[in-house]
């Protein structure tokens, strides 16, 4: 019999980031939990950003994201470093743009792996890498008339 991790099931699959995009339209919680779906992983970790209705004490009112053309390149070179790192099987990362309202979907990243430590490292590992690595930016206007930019998510 094989050691376990001579089994394939335990090792990175061969291509294994499935969706990475950035879009102007509504994200699919449903869409990219399907994309890393794997018989072989035994973890699934599944991280979802919402626009909340504060932020730094102050009350949002509205809030927008913009990015730089190379935003979905630089998701896809985060991707590939998680996925040298860890044992995934499955990798999907979609983030919006545009106007968003409170409550509405800004980021979901989902990892399979065969197991579930592994899967919830590489799952944190590609949103704060994300967060900090690519360019995409957050502008939001509070309650009181103010407004911020926050720089890479």
């Amino acid at each position: 019999m094989a050691s376990l991790n001579e089994h394939p099931g335990e090792q990175a699959a061969l291509d294994p980031i499935k969706l990475v995009a950035v879009r102007d339209t509504a994200l699919s919680l449903d869409e990219v939990f399907r994309a890393v779906g794997d018989d072989s992983a035994g973890g699934t970790a599944l991280f979802v950003g919402t626009v909340r209705n504060h932020d730094g004490g102050a009350d949002v009112k509205a809030l927008g994201y913009s990015c730089h053309p190379s935003a979905e390149a630089e998701m896809r070179r985060v991707a590939e470093k998680v996925v040298a790192e860890f044992p995934v099987r499955a990798l999907a990362a979609v983030h919006r743009v545009g106007d968003l309202a409170v409550g509405d979907l800004a980021v979901v990243v989902a990892v399979s792996c065969p197991h579930r430590g592994e899967a919830f490292e590489a799952c944190r590992k590609l949103i704060d890498d994300l967060k900090h690595e690519v360019p995409i930016w957050k502008h939001q206007t509070f309650s009181d008339g103010t407004e911020e930019w926050v720089g890479a998510c």
